[in-house]
């Protein structure tokens, strides 16, 4: 190790500078290890901090073959972790003599290996100047998360003096505040971490700030980064596990979300408008269907920020959730047996999958396995297995078969036709490159007493960060289908190949198409769910880009198009790809009007009153869609078939645009027909509804 020391006079000024530099070789770097390769520090100072002296500087020369393998931290002598990068560089080789100043103007994240310069790092290093003493062990700390790619840290070099690297200090915010401090740990992607997690939100209009109360949770957590291709960008995405002093599993609301212990947090640098999964969702339970429930946060780990998550529920087995029956080990014959099951398309190996008996038609061979999802596969008993894979291979013998049309013998005695059609229709709407292949769920409740099936049906949906974009050349005028590509990373089932043979199930895709764009695909609709997402991150989306700094660069999943240099850009580009994606949709969808009901439609426009009420049959919410027209007062009712008023509200008009209400939290209403009344002025309008 070296000591340089360098005295510069500034004699204009008046100014005596100075700065010290140590320096250390490193070592090798192996797959799938982290080590910390140190530096000793003496001599300086005995406190550092972000105005006199401290930190100013970290630079490293690093010999790998595939650089987005690696995170590299900076870990401070009193315990202080602060990841540099992660995850940049794509395929590219090594960083030779790569210096990171914090207020570089060339974002790392936004470079090219191999990485030579100056750069702003994507985390926060001036985090460690925090009033510590300097002097001790510093370390470079270097994960290589994955195989058949090793290298090795050539040297580095710390650089204290009186430019010392400052941080952005975040204190309050509009959106919800998430506090999380792992104790000096660092976090992995297996296994958990305990940790401690605060939760702040003061309500809707009310401004939260960090010292505030944690009022939504405060206590323990285990903590995980999760996720494939998310978990190798520097913004990390995690799971969480709500536990208490003796590390068990506790159930918890988390801002108006039904209570559990599971949860994810969301990262969004690969999503730069911050709707991309928001969007869907809100659809798919629109149209009738459990959505996992997600809000925007800011989080702050370790007194660092990290910008703007996504806290959602885990797609998980539950009565607020993925509403099946439990299927406990011992359940292995008659009724029990049948249900409930969650499976999906996704990554597997030989002991969480199985694989097919059939391959999707124009694709001979392609080998296609499902994955157990719950039961877990360690859990999950070899009758269960046995089950499962039988009713798959039932049905995937009614479909292949000559029959398969029959609506007795066909595939419709196997799977809910309904959430199939409108799972096409929302992976197909984004245009979703995942969406038949990966994180692709099924669930299947028990079997009925009188003998039929408990269906299968598609979804959740889940994963939308790469869709809604333009990723391939030849797609920018909104073309292009993903049912119909199941050779891919992750061999897709197929299915819908062989389900469009049939001009039935194409007409009634058709049919529900047409009616959801007269609501909730309705250009109108859509381009204002965008904008309220853009409202309520108008203020954090600045702290965000400025703490990733990937706003208008190159960063995530590629896109056809130069990157958007501003927020409302990248806002306007998502409403841009939605309309020319509508347009292409509106000619080039399967199937035909042959046969539509549009009853529901016309009862309400034949009154000359644009209003939409969706989606019906409801679960949990009811919207209505309305042109509001200013001054004018609108009573909106919700009642039973005894016309006792469940709910009302009254909304006073204030703009010539669409607008929409929705009646929240409805699931606990029994089964039954419901009535929803629009009073405007003197006219109105009562429509049926069934939940």
């Amino acid at each position: 190790m070296k000591k340089k020391i360098f005295f510069i006079l500034f004699s204009l000024h008046g100014l005596f500078s100075f700065s010290q530099t140590f320096d250390s070789i490193g070592g090798s770097i192996y797959d799938n290890q982290t080590i910390d390769y140190p530096i000793i520090v003496n001599g300086l100072p005995t406190s550092i901090d972000t105005s006199i002296f401290g930190l100013e500087q970290i630079c490293l020369t690093i010999s790998h073959t595939w650089d987005s393998d690696l995170t590299v931290s900076i870990i401070a002598p009193d315990g202080s972790e602060i990841v540099l990068f992660s995850g940049i560089g794509s395929d590219g080789d090594d960083f030779q003599n790569t210096c990171l100043l914090w207020n570089s103007n060339s974002s790392i994240s936004g470079a090219s290996a191999p990485f030579t310069g100056i750069f702003k790092p994507s985390g926060q290093y001036g985090l460690v100047n925090n009033g510590q003493d300097p002097n001790g062990s510093w370390y470079l700390r270097i994960k290589d998360g994955y195989t058949g790619d090793e290298g090795s840290l050539i040297e580095w070099a710390l650089t204290f003096g009186n430019n010392p690297a400052a941080y952005f200090d975040f204190k309050e915010s509009n959106l919800p505040i998430v506090l999380i401090n792992t104790n000096g740990q660092s976090i992995h992607d297996e296994p958990k971490i305990i940790a401690d997690m605060g939760i702040i939100y003061n309500g809707v209009g009310n401004r939260n700030h960090v010292s505030d109360t944690k009022n939504e949770y405060n206590g323990k957590i285990s903590i995980e980064i999760r996720g494939n291709y998310s978990a190798s960008l520097p913004q990390k995405p995690y799971a969480i596990e709500l536990i208490d002093t003796n590390n068990q599993s506790i159930d918890s609301s988390l801002i108006d979300m039904p209570a559990e212990h599971d949860w994810l947090l969301i990262a969004n640098y690969n999503d730069k408008s911050f709707s991309r999964n928001i969007l869907p969702y809100h659809f798919f339970e629109q149209m009738g269907h459990y959505a996992t429930r997600c809000r925007l946060v800011d989080v702050v780990l370790n007194n660092e920020y990290k910008g703007i998550y996504l806290l959602c529920e885990k797609i998980k087995r539950d009565s607020n959730r993925v509403d099946i029956a439990k299927l406990d080990s011992n359940e292995i014959s008659g009724l029990n047996v049948t249900g409930g099951y969650i499976i999906k398309n996704d990554y597997w190996d030989n002991s969480n999958s199985w694989q097919l008996n059939y391959s999707p038609i124009g694709f001979p061979g392609l080998d296609i396995h499902l994955v157990y999802y719950y039961p877990k596969p360690e859990n999950i008993a070899i009758e269960q297995k046995t089950y499962i894979q039988n009713f798959i291979n039932s049905f995937e013998s009614s479909l292949y078969g000559i029959d398969f049309k029959d609506s007795l013998l066909g595939f419709r005695n196997y799977i809910d036709t309904k959430s199939f059609i409108d799972y096409f229709l929302i992976n197909e709407l984004t245009r979703n490159v995942d969406g038949f292949k990966k994180s692709r769920f099924f669930n299947k409740n028990k079997d009925h007493i009188d003998g039929s099936y408990g269906k299968l049906k598609a979804g959740p949906v889940w994963d939308f960060d790469w869709s809604q974009k333009d990723i391939d050349w030849g797609t920018e005028n909104g073309s292009g289908f993903n049912y119909n590509s199941p050779n891919q990373d992750v061999h897709a089932t197929g299915w819908y190949i062989r389900l469009l043979e049939d001009s039935l199930f194409s007409n009634e895709i058709r049919c529900r198409y047409q009616n959801l764009r007269e609501t909730i695909f309705s250009n109108t609709f859509i381009y204002s769910k965008i904008d309220s997402i853009a409202n309520l991150v108008i203020e954090s989306q600045n702290w965000h880009f400025q703490t990733w700094d990937n706003l208008g660069n190159s960063t995530g999943t590629p896109e056809v198009q130069a990157p958007s240099q501003s927020y409302a850009e990248e806002v306007q580009r998502l409403k841009d790809w939605y309309q020319r994606r509508l347009d292409w949709l509106d000619i080039n969808l399967p199937g035909t009007m042959s046969g539509c009901s549009m009853a529901n439609l016309k009862e309400i426009k034949e009154q000359n009153l644009d209003i939409n009420i969706f989606p019906n049959p409801f679960t949990s919410t009811i919207t209505i869609q309305f042109q509001q027209e200013i001054g004018k007062t609108y009573l909106i009712e919700l009642s039973d078939q005894t016309g006792r008023i469940i709910k009302k509200n009254i909304v006073i008009g204030s703009q010539n645009n669409f607008n929409h209400f929705e009646f929240n939290n409805l699931k606990e209403l029994t089964k039954g027909v419901y009535f929803v009344t629009v009073t405007i002025d003197e006219q109105k309008i009562m429509k049926k509804i069934v939940n």
